[in-house]
């Protein structure tokens, strides 16, 4: 995610390292859980489930403006909705195919790409190839047959992070026009609008039986309404290189979901590649910024 640095206020009684580990766990538990969803309605009825009940959540708790909108305000956000609903359904089709720790690892590569790229740094980009290789090992690209590589699994993935990198672009812009979190429940509320009649369409009255509603409830809190609170609190407190750092544990913390939730068990090289990606998230989005070091004007804050 992007924001604006840190603004001043009093410390939460409950250290800001600690929302941020417990958000991005969270995120995780919800895809591992997602997983167990699609079975039953499908990847476009999880994505419905989703994106609509965490509206209904962030709406009733938010209650975003809507008058005085610009056309461009609503250009904006409606992008930034597009950019969110392509990840979700792209991130929820590699889980048809990938374990949960692969798919977040190759996904990964998204935002650690454009953090490179725009930092035009020469370590950033060798952390980068680094990742590369880490991803081949996970993907276990080096080891196994071409025939036998789900190549539309890691693709779908590789699409979820070049996605995740066009809503960290846009949910920067999104922030600079509306307040707090009116910006991501009016995106959740659109993105929910295109795809009730597609869930619809594919998962019909499934989406609405008590299992895949509760198991929606439960995926929406995990992966929308509890981290994005959490984060919202804990990115007045922290430097964005401190929050690019617990960001990079993602991959980490999939595998861990998938292992608890999924009992997917990764090999020794997919972990050693999941190492390298982290390591190489942590040179890349760990980089100090603020008073000390001044960005460059057009770099945003990846966190």
């Amino acid at each position: 995610m992007v924001t604006a640095p840190p603004a001043p206020g009093a410390r939460p009684r409950v250290p800001p390292v600690v929302l941020v580990l417990v958000a991005v766990v969270s995120v995780q538990f919800g895809g591992a859980l997602a997983a167990t969803l699609l079975p039953t309605v499908g990847v476009l009825g999880s994505v419905t489930l989703r994106l609509a009940l965490a509206a209904v959540i962030l709406w009733a708790l938010v209650r975003p403006r809507l008058r005085g909108r610009s056309a461009a305000d609503w250009g904006v956000v409606s992008l930034f909705a597009l950019a969110l609903t392509c990840m979700n359904i792209a991130f929820y089709g590699s889980l048809t195919r990938l374990p949960i720790g692969v798919a977040v690892t190759i996904e990964f590569l998204g935002p650690l790409a454009l953090a490179a790229a725009l930092s035009r740094r020469r370590r950033d980009l060798l952390a980068v190839g680094a990742a590369l290789v880490g991803v081949l090992l996970i993907s276990e690209a080096l080891t196994t047959p071409w025939a036998e590589l789900d190549i539309t699994g890691i693709l779908l993935a590789a699409t979820a992070g070049a996605c995740w990198a066009a809503y960290i672009v846009l949910s920067r812009r999104t922030g600079a026009r509306f307040e707090g979190l009116d910006g991501i429940a009016i995106c959740l509320a659109l993105g929910a609008v295109v795809m009730l009649p597609l869930g619809w369409a594919t998962a019909g009255s499934a989406l609405v039986t008590p299992e895949a509603l509760l198991l929606g409830l439960g995926i929406a809190l995990l992966s929308s309404a509890i981290p994005y609170s959490l984060e919202l609190l804990a990115l007045r407190h922290l430097r964005s290189g401190t929050f690019g750092v617990l960001l990079s544990l993602e991959p980490a913390a999939a595998a861990l979901a998938g292992l608890i939730v999924l009992g997917q068990v990764l090999a020794l090289p997919q972990l050693l590649g999941m190492a390298l990606v982290v390591v190489a998230s942590v040179l890349v989005l760990g980089r100090p910024t603020g008073p000390g070091r001044r960005r460059r004007r057009n770099q945003p804050e990846v966190v």
